[in-house]
Order: structure tokens, then C-alpha cells, then sequence
């Protein structure tokens, strides 16, 4: 589920890929993608090997939702690097993507190693221009969805909805797929549901039984 870009464990695309009770879905920590804030950073993967990676996974296992969460504001980070992660974003057009500001914490090697040098106010514009991006992102993937018929576990109930999740999103983090109530649904089951509408990161559908 959650996985770090150097030394991925490839043999466990194999698995996801042959096995339909494993879910196509991962949380991949990637971060950043500037061979200058990678290197800042001490991740031990160049961008090239890391978008050789995301293809390499694209190609087992077609389908997969990826995850990531990048970080921005941290000491050393450009305008320039920071417009390269943007492009590459966009590029990449990751199923879920979450970001966040750099903050001291005590012990760490950044902390000891760097002054943190990025006024805070930037880092929050850089972190609602990323998340901006990827919330367009997200509604266009989301838009692709809608005809289709997804399978969905019931979480919960809710005055207009049961709350149901794919095999694509994680609790708590991911988007969610609202049920319509046409009739009793049992939680923690799973059930056939066609898509209907969609926004920037719920779906919303109904039972099929075609």
C-alpha cells in the first residue's frame, strides 16, 4: 500500500497484476522530481529513474491507481525546481496526489543540514497551486469514470447515501462513491454500481444488477 521509489519491490507489480483480489492501487512516496531537489533531499533516485518506475509500473499493471504526496518548500527549493514539479504533475497526471510544506522538525537531517529558507507564506502558494492543478486533474479522471460499472464495498449509511468505496481508494484519504438508496444495502458488502455524475473527487452511482 505504501511504498518508497527507491528500491521498489517490482516483483510485487507481478502480483498485483495477477491476482484479482489484490487491489490495483498504490501509495508511492516520490516527493519531488528535480534531479536538484531530489539530490537536496536525499532520496537516492534521479527524476529519470523515477519516471522509468512510474511507466515500468503502468505497464504491469494497467489500470493502477498511484497515489503519491509531494513536499514543497524545502530549503534549497527554486521558483525554477518548483515550476518543473508543476509541469510535471501535469505530465504525470497522477490518480491521487496529496501536498505539503516543509516544517522543521528536530533531529532530522534537513533540519540539521539546511536552514530552512523558503518564507512560509510561498510555501503555501506552492502548495495550493499543486493541489489546484491536481484538483483538475482528479475531476478530469473522475469524468472518465461516469458509464461505467465499478465494484464497490458499502462502508456506510447516510441520510441520501450509502458511502461505498473502489478498489482505488484508500479510507480516510480517497474520494468516495455515493450510492443512490433504491433499496436495503448491507455494510461491508460488495455490490455493482454504475456510475452516473462525478466531481473533482466523489463518484455517484447506482446498483446494477445487469
Amino acid at each position: 500500500h505504501y511504498t518508497y521509489p527507491s528500491d521498489f519491490p517490482e516483483d510485487l507489480l507481478d502480483v498485483i497484476a495477477k491476482h484479482d483480489n489484490v487491489c490495483k492501487y498504490l501509495d508511492i512516496a516520490l516527493q519531488h522530481c528535480t534531479d536538484h531537489m531530489l539530490t537536496i533531499m536525499r532520496r537516492h533516485i534521479t527524476c529519470e529513474e523515477q519516471n522509468e518506475l512510474i511507466r515500468r509500473i503502468r505497464a504491469k499493471v494497467p489500470n493502477i491507481c498511484l497515489r503519491t504526496t509531494l513536499m514543497v518548500g524545502h530549503p534549497g527549493e527554486t521558483e525554477e525546481d518548483f515550476e518543473e514539479l508543476k509541469e510535471w504533475v501535469r505530465t504525470m497526471r497522477f490518480e491521487r496526489m496529496g501536498a505539503f510544506a516543509y516544517s522543521d522538525e528536530d533531529g532530522t537531517y534537513s533540519n540539521l543540514n539546511y536552514q530552512d529558507d523558503v518564507p512560509q507564506e510561498v510555501k503555501q502558494q506552492r502548495v495550493d497551486a499543486l493541489m489546484e492543478l491536481q484538483a483538475t486533474i482528479s475531476e478530469e479522471i473522475n469524468a472518465q469514470k461516469v458509464g461505467q460499472t465499478l465494484k464497490v464495498i458499502v462502508d456506510r449509511e447516510e441520510d441520501d447515501f450509502y458511502v461505498g468505496r473502489t478498489e482505488f481508494d484508500s479510507p480516510d484519504v480517497d474520494g468516495e462513491v455515493l450510492i443512490t438508496k433504491t433499496e436495503k444495502l448491507e455494510i461491508g458488502n460488495f455490490y455493482q454500481v454504475k456510475i452516473t455524475e462525478s466531481d473533482m473527487y466523489d463518484l455517484y452511482g447506482e446498483v446494477t444488477y445487469e
